[in-house]
């Protein structure tokens, strides 16, 4: 049991080291000025990245039920090691491609596995109750983490464009480390006598179909999280467009995830003040004001209104969560959470190129508004559907 509640204090430090990302300030500026990628293509990268943990994301997950959560953060370690180490000696889109793959693997193999292993750790210790609030310290350990790692990107970029990338492969023999001490936790098996494919048939089934609550937390979770998602690619051109300094986009990116981090620190807070609805329309609200001031207002503090939606990505990560969670067998909890990082990443790969083109031909500001125009139509009936099917009791 002590080495079960040491797996908290564990995972923790993960999330840090997972998300102290020392490139991810001036990944844009590296991929223009370096590699001489248009944004069409920086979109495309990220579309096809977004592939290929689609194609391996549930796979990865199932595993990880399988074989075990900690095995699954090992290999994503070591594939942070692989993938970074790759960003050293590229010098084309085919390479920094090959380098995106090796950390989409990664993410596949974290995607739902420390999630599930918090969960389970929680359940062990009958504290599963308490989930909302222990992922929400864990994503604001993860956003501290990058926010630190980006505070001086700018800086270190200026002085060599391949620094930020050698002290990345450090992180990543640190997070290997940290997972190495991991407890796997004890829990249901959940196989009976079916196949791998029929198991995994069966919970994809049971997610999109069976379970009305699931399938419209995963829905309308994957829209707000593409709504958060976009600007983080396109942020850093707008910026160099508005005639804001390389040297501020370090403190600029920090400020961002900070901002995550006290408000999934808060989310579960805010969630029991407000309730579900309240705080369907806070996101709505977040969205639409972010988009607008990005699209309308801009100018050289026109990125703070990015800040209205790293708020929203922060208030939303431990609340839709938890509902994803409370709707999971434990059998296969790490497999539903990857289904449900699965329809963000196809949702992505299906439009972020379109996003991309757009941006190259109309400009960054007025892709803002357009998708402005787009989350105004789609999201407020996958919000009616959400709040509808969360009345009541549990569903079927």
């Amino acid at each position: 049991m002590e080495n079960l509640q040491r797996n908290i204090q564990k995972l923790y430090a993960f999330s840090f080291l997972q998300k102290t990302l020392f490139p991810m300030a001036i990944i844009t500026l590296f991929w223009k000025e370096q590699i001489g990628l248009t944004l069409t293509q920086i979109l495309l990268l990220q579309s096809i990245y977004s592939l290929a943990t689609v194609v391996l994301d549930y796979p990865a997950g199932y595993v990880s039920d399988r074989l075990g959560y900690r095995v699954a953060l090992n290999i994503a370690s070591l594939f942070g090691i692989a993938g970074w180490g790759m960003y050293t000696v590229a010098s084309s889109f085919g390479e920094v491609l090959f380098a995106e793959i090796l950390l989409g693997i990664s993410l596949s193999f974290i995607s739902g596995s420390d999630s599930a292993l918090l969960y389970e750790t929680l359940k062990a210790e009958d504290k599963e109750h308490l989930y909302a609030r222990f992922e929400g310290k864990m994503n604001g350990f993860a956003q501290t983490g990058e926010s630190l790692g980006a505070i001086f990107a700018g800086l270190l970029y200026t002085a060599a464009p391949l620094l930020p990338f050698f002290l990345q492969i450090g992180v990543w023999i640190s997070a290997l480390w940290i997972t190495r001490l991991m407890v796997e936790t004890p829990r249901e098996s959940g196989i009976s006598t079916r196949s791998h494919l029929a198991e995994a048939l069966h919970t994809t089934r049971y997610a999109f179909l069976e379970n009305k609550r699931l399938r419209y937390t995963i829905l309308f979770n994957t829209l707000l999280g593409i709504a958060s998602f976009f600007p983080v690619w396109l942020i850093q051109p707008y910026m160099q467009q508005s005639g804001v300094p390389v040297a501020w986009f370090g403190p600029v990116w920090a400020g961002a995830n900070l901002t995550v981090a006290l408000c999934a620190l808060a989310s579960h807070r805010v969630h029991h003040h407000l309730g579900n609805r309240s705080m369907v329309v806070l996101f709505l609200f977040l969205i639409a004001l972010g988009y607008f001031g990005l699209g309308v207002i801009g100018g050289l503090w026109g990125f703070l209104f990015y800040y209205l939606l790293t708020c929203m990505r922060g208030l939303r990560g431990p609340m839709m969560l938890n509902h994803t969670q409370m709707e999971s067998p434990s059998a296969n909890r790490a497999g539903i959470l990857s289904l449900q990082s699965l329809s963000f990443r196809l949702f992505f790969a299906c439009t972020g190129p379109f996003v991309g083109r757009l941006a190259d031909q109309v400009g960054v500001m007025q892709t803002f508004l357009l998708l402005l125009y787009a989350f105004s139509l789609i999201l407020p009936p996958l919000a009616f559907l959400f709040l509808v099917n969360f009345r009541g009791g549990r569903s079927k």
